[in-house]
C-alpha cells in the first residue's frame, strides 16, 4: 500500500524499512521517551521488530494501522512519526500518536501533522471519533491537541508506566462534526 499525505511543509509517508536508522534514532532519545510507554529499544532488531510490525499492519486488508514518517517537503529531513491505530470498524474510531525528533519540537509540526492525520481519518477513512491521549505533565503534546482542535474529555489516573511513576492521563477526542466545523472556519477565516 502507497499512502502519502502533504500539508504545506510536510510530506507524510507510510514508513518504510529505510526508515530503520531515523526510527531507531527517535527511538533512542531520553526526551522523546520521558512521556511514552514504548522505552528505548535494547538495539536496531527490536526497533526493527516494531517497524515489520507497522509495515505489515498498514499492508493488511482492512488495515489495523497506519504509521507515518513525518518529512520535511522542501528537504526530505525525518522530523517523526505519526500513526493512527483503528479500533472496531462498528465504532468507526480510531487513536492517534505521534513522536517527533527533539530538533523539530516547537516549530507546528506535530499540529500540522496531526490535522493532516485528522484529515486522512475523517474525510478519507469516514470515521466517526478519532481520540489521543497523554500524560498530564507533557504540556508540550496537550499544546499540539488543543491547537488541532481536540477536546479534552477526561483524565486517568495512574494508566501511564513512565520512568518516572505512574502518571494520569489526559484523553481527548475529536468527533466527525467537530472536524468538519473546525474546517468551515478555518475557510471562513481564509476569505
Amino acid at each position: 500500500m502507497n499512502i502519502t499525505l502533504s500539508t504545506a511543509r510536510l510530506n507524510l509517508e507510510l514508513v518504510k524499512l529505510k526508515d530503520l536508522p531515523h526510527i531507531h534514532e527517535l527511538h533512542s532519545l531520553l526526551e522523546t521517551d520521558r512521556y511514552n510507554t514504548l522505552g528505548i529499544p535494547d538495539s536496531v532488531e527490536q526497533t526493527r521488530m516494531i517497524l515489520l510490525d507497522w509495515i505489515a499492519a498498514a499492508e493488511a486488508e482492512p488495515s489495523p494501522a497506519y504509521t507515518f514518517s513525518i518529512r520535511n517537503k522542501e528537504t526530505g529531513t525525518f522530523i517523526g512519526l505519526i500513526a493512527l491505530k483503528c479500533g472496531n470498524a462498528k465504532f468507526r474510531i480510531a487513536e492517534v500518536w505521534y513522536k517527533l525528533h527533539v530538533n523539530h519540537w516547537r516549530q507546528g509540526f506535530a499540529t500540522e501533522a496531526l490535522r493532516e492525520i485528522l484529515n486522512f481519518g475523517f474525510s478519507g477513512l469516514k470515521l466517526h471519533r478519532i481520540e489521543a491521549g497523554c500524560a498530564i505533565a507533557n504540556t508540550g503534546s496537550i499544546k499540539v491537541l488543543d491547537k488541532a482542535g481536540m477536546l479534552k474529555e477526561g483524565r486517568k489516573r495512574k494508566v501511564l508506566p513512565l520512568k518516572e511513576g505512574w502518571s494520569d492521563n489526559y484523553e481527548f477526542a475529536m468527533l466527525e462534526e467537530d472536524w468538519v466545523g473546525s474546517c468551515k472556519s478555518r475557510q471562513a477565516t481564509k476569505q
